[in-house]
């Protein structure tokens, strides 16, 4: 782990992997990973594996690499990883990977496998009834499973199943929310003309004022990463901790049908608003944290809602944008005409079926016809107003409105936004600390996805030292 506080030095930048396998032949779609890595290197042929992969030298090495496909590879550790906090279960998933393995790892062998384990775990385990607790933890992974296989299903031969599987993952989700003690608050928060399904956990019924976290996800997650990456650490630690999905994330995506936007802050102000009316919230210990792409999204929010004690971005973003590569980003062009003229001419009829597969993930939060046209099988044809959707998310200009003290976490081997964790640090004038995560611990990779508890230790300690407070 790299701290630093203040004007220390960082460590030189971290390699630049691709997920995703985009598949030969198309030079544009080279490292379009989810989220997209700038400067990637070339994709393998289908079927094999960049030489020295399970290297010791690799970012995952030996046992860390339980498919050749960096980008299922990826999906795979964030469901091993989940195992510390009872969202997944070790022989369950290494199981379903050497099952997929087994068939031939595909989208679909991917989808039926999770999506099968989902389904079983919403039944009774063998032995006796299942009671309440065994009821729950099931739920949770099931939840977490579902996930898994919601993040490829456009990929698969059933590709308009997508809004299903997300429902059967969000009914598992909310049986998992039912059955803990206390069950967390459910409710509808106002946002525009389509509420905000928040979840809002704590560590008993009191009234007692508490500080707390509001969780955010990033383009692509699920409620179950927000369990992982914080629910249990926040009520260990006394605090209280609030889920939700905002536009382009889970009910407001798939089923609302409503995209992100770039006024973050329009979504985290309500949130605001709702706790602080709450006895059981200290309003002035209020922080929030953002994973993924949400380390854009929670900065922007505070750099406009004063009332936000404390910021976390997980990792640093400025700007989202600059996660795909060159060849996909110099596609968009000031004239909406010529842009997708040169997206349906020249790019989609050389994009082979992995990259098309990548590429409708990516853009679907960002469009509805996109989404749409993904669960019908087919390649989205307005790139421009998605791609402008995502450039429009640069919080470049308004960094220094931050006031918030700061934590930046970066990762050796950060996939998605190299570079760009520093950059934020570095743009930021309010106090601010910066923990670079590495592979001696484990914890390389976006979002460090074998060392969640590691995460979230360095998380809310330093929550904890910066809004004091807590305690059962």
């Amino acid at each position: 782990m790299t701290y630093i506080s203040g004007d220390r030095e960082s460590e030189s930048g971290p390699t630049r992997r691709a997920l995703l396998v985009a598949g030969a032949g198309a030079a544009l779609a080279a490292g379009c990973a989810p989220g997209g890595t700038p400067g990637a290197p070339a994709p393998t042929p289908s079927g094999s594996a960049p030489s020295g992969l399970a290297a010791a030298a690799g970012p995952t090495p030996g046992a860390m690499t339980l498919f050749k496909d960096p980008g299922y590879n990826f999906n795979g550790l964030l469901a091993l990883g989940a195992s510390g906090a009872g969202a997944a279960e070790v022989g369950e998933v290494l199981t379903a990977v050497n099952a997929i393995n087994g068939a031939g790892l595909s989208a679909q062998t991917y989808v039926e496998t999770f999506r099968k384990l989902g389904d079983q775990l919403l039944g009774p385990p063998p032995g006796a009834p299942a009671d309440g607790q065994t009821k729950r933890f099931r739920a949770l992974r099931a939840a977490q499973y579902y996930g898994q296989a919601l993040f490829f299903v456009l990929g698969s031969k059933d590709p308009g199943s997508e809004e299903q599987l997300y429902k059967a993952g969000r009914d598992a989700w909310d049986t998992f929310c039912d059955l803990c003690e206390p069950a967390p608050v459910k409710a509808a928060v106002p946002y525009g003309t389509t509420p905000l399904p928040v979840w809002f956990f704590r560590p008993d019924t009191s009234n007692t004022p508490r500080p707390t976290v509001i969780l955010t996800n990033g383009s692509d997650g699920q409620n179950v990463d927000m369990w992982t990456y914080g629910v249990p650490a926040a009520l260990e630690r006394g605090w209280n901790a609030l889920v939700y999905d905002g536009p382009g994330q889970g009910q407001l995506l798939f089923v609302d049908r409503v995209v992100f936007t770039p006024t973050w802050e329009k979504v985290v102000s309500p949130l605001v608003d709702w706790l602080s009316a709450r006895p059981d919230v200290d309003q002035d210990r209020i922080a929030l944290t953002g994973l993924s792409m949400a380390g854009d999204l929670a900065p922007r929010a505070a750099a406009f809602e004063s009332r936000i004690a404390a910021l976390v971005a997980m990792p640093g973003c400025v700007e989202p944008w600059l996660g795909f590569p060159p060849e996909i980003r110099q596609i968009l062009t000031p004239s909406k005409e010529e842009t997708n003229d040169i997206w349906n001419t020249k790019v989609v009829p050389e994009l082979p079926p992995e990259a098309a597969a990548v590429l409708k993930k990516r853009f679907e939060p960002f469009s509805v016809p996109a989404m749409l046209q993904a669960r019908q099988g087919k390649l989205f044809t307005d790139f421009y107003t998605p791609a402008t959707r995502i450039q429009a998310l640069s919080i470049a200009s308004v960094i220094s409105r931050i006031k918030a003290p700061t934590l930046v976490l970066d990762y050796e081997d950060e996939q998605f936004y190299p570079g760009q964790p520093r950059r934020l640090y570095d743009a930021l004038t309010s106090p601010k600390d910066y923990v670079k995560l590495t592979a001696a611990q484990g914890a390389q990779l976006h979002c460090s996805p074998m060392a969640p508890q590691l995460h979230c230790e360095v998380v809310f300690d330093w929550l904890q030292e910066t809004l004091p407070g807590g305690g059962s």
